[in-house]
Formats: structure tokens, C-alpha cells, sequence
């Protein structure tokens, strides 16, 4: 008898993790919004791109090395977050912090947590780690949660911007999904006083819908760590993001699941990148499966991807070493999309080195 193939690519941890999890469990991590055109249309955005490698190049010694806000990562990968992830696997969130910190880059972890930031923290301790977090209609909840990620050594806060409401997730409601029990929100039901673990609908029903950029301005002067902006997919809310003190904008439409359609992040990208102006790190997450997804992202100027599908689909199918081999299948693509692009660094990537496949140049 033969024995089964290892995974090699994320489509193939995908694959598995669709024969891996419970009917409604999947629909949550795979779902998106709507019609769903969004969720597939972040991974076709990269196929109207074409890398533009250049030859006769020293690349004797690659490496996929770079920084984000100053923080040495081992790749231009960091793991966004991504809620529920004991649903995937028992290992849950504490698995993927030290997937992540044996892979050398950094894990946001969700405020839809299973895990709190403190036990998250002591999985994988003086590995980076980001906290997200959303502004609740009780502030209260919010400073408790931000305080409870800075005593726990976070580095960063990413504030979500485009979830003032859940997304209408259809593929959810078609396959039935509860959480279960025993499977909750620690950190926010800590913070709240709930006694039973919260669901999404009731988490994002304690989400203030209010929340302007001059609310952006207060967290980012009384938070003592930088603040990124996560949800922005224009020039107009790029720029407003620095003015009012972001140190960082992810590029974002929520993995497709909030409003659908909207662009693509990589069609979005570039007026982002434009409109920054290399004042502060932006980032992109949305329909990242490859290493030359990464290497065409830094070309449209992006810093650094969040990969959270791909990451949570190899927790599903091995714990924390599925999704250890996840990253480090990354990290190895590229390393060799670099080398073979003429590139020794991410930081020699520029636009010459992607044109868009209708024969254009830039977007």
C-alpha cells in the first residue's frame, strides 16, 4: 500500500482541512461574505500579476530576512489573527504562538480569542506578538483587554476599522454553525463579567459602531505601544490614518467577509502604498497562497503579508506542527522567488519587478 502523500503547498493543507473539520466549523474559517466574489477574488487578484525576475545576479546567499516597525521577522510573513482557532484544533491559539515563534515572525492574535493574551504569552514567551483588538461600546472592556496584552508583552495593537457589524456570512448560516460549548471568548468574557462564552453575534454586538478617526487619535496617544490601522482598503482612509496617528496600515477587506464586493487587497494596495508615502509600514492580508504572492505584494510596496487561512488551515490538519510547516513552506518560496527574481532581500524587491498580466505597468 502507498503511503500518503505530505502536503506540500497551503492548497494542499486546504484540501485536508476540508476533510479535517466539522461541516460548520469549516464554513466559519472558509466562509466569506455575501456572494462570496470578494473572498475569491483576493486569491485571483495575484494572478494578474507577473513577476519580472532579472538575471545575472549574485544570489549566492538569499535570505528572506527582513523587519516590520522596527521588529526583526524571518520573513516577510506574520500570521493574522484569526478567531475560534481551538475549533481547528485543540492546540488552539497557544499552537499557533509557538508555530509562529519556531517559524521567527510574529502572530496577531484575535480578540475572538480562545486563549487570552496572557496564556498565548506564556506559550511562546519573548516571541514578537500584535494584539487585535476592537473598540467596545464599553471602553472599559477595551482598556482591559489593551492592558492585559501590554502587561503580557505585545508589541503592537492592530485596531480592526472595518467591522463595525458582522459581514451577512451566508455559508455559515447554510451549514448551521454554533460554537459549542466549553469553546468561548476568555479574554472578552474576563473583561465584560460573563459568566457563559460569548458567541460572534454577541461579541460584535459589543463592538462600538460609532468609532470615528478621532477615536483612532485618542488610542494611538494613550497607548503606549504603536497602533496599526487594519481594514483599509483606500488612499482617502490611508492618508487620514497617518494624519491621525497610525504607525502601520494592513490593507485589508477582512478575508472577504465583511462587505462584498470590494476590491481585491492587492488591487487596493497601490493607492494605499501611494497615498503613505513610505510614512509609516503597510502591510497587506487577503488571498496570500504563495511565496510569489508575497514577492508581488512587496513589489506593489507592501512591507510584509498576514497569512490567516493558510496558516489556520495546516492548526487543522496537524496541530501546531501543521501549522509550523505551513510558514515554513512559505518561508522556503520565498527565499526561492527572491533568488530567482534576482533578489537577495525582500528590501531589493521594487515595482520593476512586477507587471501586470493585461500588459500594463503599474496598477
Amino acid at each position: 500500500m502507498n503511503s500518503p502523500v505530505e502536503p506540500i503547498n497551503v492548497a494542499d493543507y486546504e484540501r485536508l482541512a476540508g476533510e479535517a473539520l466539522e461541516p460548520g466549523p469549516h464554513a466559519y474559517f472558509a466562509g466569506g461574505a455575501g456572494d462570496e466574489r470578494t473572498l475569491r477574488d483576493n486569491v485571483e487578484a495575484f494572478g494578474r500579476w507577473r513577476l519580472r525576475p532579472r538575471v545575472l545576479v549574485d544570489v549566492s546567499a538569499v535570505r528572506a530576512a527582513t523587519t516590520v516597525l522596527g521588529t526583526e521577522v524571518s520573513m516577510p510573513v506574520l500570521v493574522a489573527p484569526v478567531a475560534f482557532q481551538r475549533l481547528a484544533h485543540p492546540d488552539g491559539e497557544e499552537g499557533m504562538a509557538r508555530a509562529t515563534a519556531a517559524a521567527g515572525t510574529v502572530m496577531c492574535l484575535s480578540t475572538i480569542a480562545t486563549a487570552t493574551p496572557s496564556k498565548v504569552a506564556s506559550a511562546a514567551p519573548g516571541a514578537p506578538r500584535w494584539f487585535q483588538l476592537y473598540v467596545f461600546r464599553d471602553r472599559g472592556v477595551t482598556d482591559a483587554l489593551m492592558a492585559e496584552a501590554v502587561a503580557s508583552g505585545f508589541e503592537a495593537i492592530v485596531l480592526t476599522v472595518d467591522a463595525p457589524y458582522a459581514g451577512r456570512r451566508e455559508r455559515d448560516a447554510r451549514a448551521g454553525f454554533v460554537v459549542p460549548p466549553g469553546i468561548g471568548v476568555p479574554s472578552v468574557a474576563a473583561a465584560t463579567g460573563a459568566v457563559e462564552p460569548l458567541s460572534v453575534r454577541e461579541v460584535f454586538e459589543l463592538v462600538d459602531p460609532s468609532l470615528t478617526w478621532t477615536d483612532l487619535e485618542a488610542l494611538a496617544g494613550r497607548c503606549e505601544l504603536p497602533v496599526l490601522v487594519k481594514g483599509v482598503l483606500t488612499a482617502e482612509d490611508a492618508l487620514l490614518a497617518v494624519e491621525h496617528g497610525a504607525a502601520g496600515i494592513v490593507v485589508s477587506n477582512h478575508g472577504g467577509r465583511q462587505l462584498d464586493p470590494v476590491p481585491a487587497s492587492l488591487d487596493a494596495l497601490p493607492e494605499v502604498v501611494d497615498a503613505a508615502a513610505g510614512r509609516v509600514d503597510v502591510l497587506l492580508d487577503g488571498g496570500v497562497r504563495r511565496g510569489t504572492d508575497v514577492i508581488t505584494a512587496l513589489a506593489l510596496g507592501a512591507r510584509a503579508v498576514l497569512v490567516g487561512r493558510p496558516a489556520l488551515w495546516g492548526l487543522a490538519v496537524g496541530g501546531e506542527q501543521g501549522a509550523r510547516r505551513v510558514l515554513d513552506i512559505l518561508r522556503e518560496e520565498v527565499e526561492l522567488a527572491l533568488a530567482l527574481c534576482g533578489c537577495r532581500t525582500p528590501t531589493e524587491v521594487t515595482r520593476a519587478h512586477a507587471l501586470h498580466a493585461a500588459g500594463g505597468g503599474d496598477a
